[in-house]
């Protein structure tokens, strides 16, 4: 489903590579940091900021098996193989999109797990007017050409309007598959290169200094200091909410519309659950409650999707830079009975705010 704009996106994070550098050990993509594999915590960064229609990781052949592990209860597209050099495999990836006829699409370094919402919009905004698009930041250190055999510096060279790339790097599907199909480079470092060649226009958006990408055993530890200054603040938020019931044939409840021989009465479509989700997640970052941002004396409000309340609340969240870690629900009512629906309710919380399904938790009471 595209999103509001109108725009399909898709996300290709390519994690085809060896990772020599790091040192011995698994590929750095399935390394773990802070518990997780780097490979996760970057998917992690796409999947919580809602803004993809399809995410699709591009993978080593012999490496199926740690891909798995690694991304255990997430629901994105299968991954694909890649070829011999970064590349090819970029081409690949996005070979597999075509049936899907996305309009732009991310390229991304599955080694850079930092991403943040913030960024990736700042990507997709600069894609309304630019065919590729690439976040960057400006060269502050003085540059030193130098002899490869003794190391003697050469010259120094001018840092003016020299950037560093940093991905995702973001452009009109149409447009950088073409360029990787007919690239005349034989080893371009990164696909903003290949849409370069092709004479078509690439534009920077600033980029952000902790968007690092993982390749020595240093940036190991400095990722480590980046997800514990990420991790150290937890905030909870509670959320409470009663409608009456009144005539009608059916009820709402997550999303999900439940038999019953009475309906709920409200302004929206009166999803008592989540209401009460709506205040939880808003009151966690202190933005005030479902009344204020969703008045019901504005018309706009009657009889919608409560689901735009909480995809709306979860975005105050990633707006100050936090993320939904889980969610418990307690739905308190003599009817109707929920279990037969609990899995659904759940998977339809899950996919709103694109959390674990093992993260959401319903449960009922009378």
């Amino acid at each position: 489903m595209p999103n509001v704009d109108g725009t399909k996106v898709a996300v290709l994070l390519l994690a085809g590579g060896r990772g020599l550098r790091t040192g011995p050990g698994l590929p750095k993509q399935y390394r773990e940091i802070a518990g997780r594999s780097v490979l996760r915590h970057a998917i992690d960064c796409f999947v919580t900021c809602s803004l993809a229609d399809i995410i699709r990781v591009v993978i080593h052949p012999k490496d199926l098996a740690m891909y798995e592990r690694a991304t255990e209860g997430l629901r994105i597209y299968p991954p694909i193989n890649g070829g011999a050099e970064r590349h090819l495999s970029a081409l690949n990836g996005l070979e597999s999109l075509v049936s899907e006829a996305p309009d732009v699409v991310l390229i991304h370094d599955a080694a850079r797990p930092f991403v943040n919402v913030s960024l990736i919009g700042r990507v997709l905004d600069g894609l309304k007017s630019a065919p590729g698009v690439i976040p960057a930041l400006p060269v502050s250190d003085t540059l030193k050409r130098l002899d490869s055999i003794d190391n003697n510096i050469i010259e120094t060279v001018d840092r003016t309007d020299i950037w560093r790339a940093q991905t995702p790097q973001g452009f009109r599907f149409e447009a950088i598959l073409e360029a990787h199909r007919q690239r005349i480079s034989d080893l371009p470092t990164d696909d903003a290169a290949v849409l370069e060649q092709a004479g078509l226009r690439v534009c920077v958006v600033e980029g952000d200094e902790q968007n690092i990408k993982l390749t020595t055993p240093e940036d190991f530890e400095r990722g480590e200091s980046i997800l514990e200054k990420w991790t150290t603040e937890f905030r909870v938020g509670s959320g409470f909410d009663v409608h009456r019931l009144g005539p009608g044939s059916s009820v709402n409840l997550c999303g999900i519309e439940i038999d019953c021989d009475m309906g709920l009465i409200g302004h929206s479509d009166a999803d008592v659950a989540l209401h009460a989700l709506t205040d939880a997640l808003l009151g966690a970052v202190g933005a005030g409650d479902i009344g204020q941002h969703f008045p019901p004396s504005d018309p706009q409000w009657k009889g919608a999707a409560s689901h735009i309340f909480v995809e709306a609340a979860a975005d105050e969240i990633r707006r100050v830079g936090g993320t939904v870690r889980n969610v418990d629900l307690t739905i308190i009512g003599e009817r109707p009975k929920i279990a037969s629906h609990r899995a659904a309710m759940r998977a339809n919380v899950s996919r709103l705010l694109g959390i674990p399904l093992e993260r959401v938790n319903i449960k009922a009471t009378t």
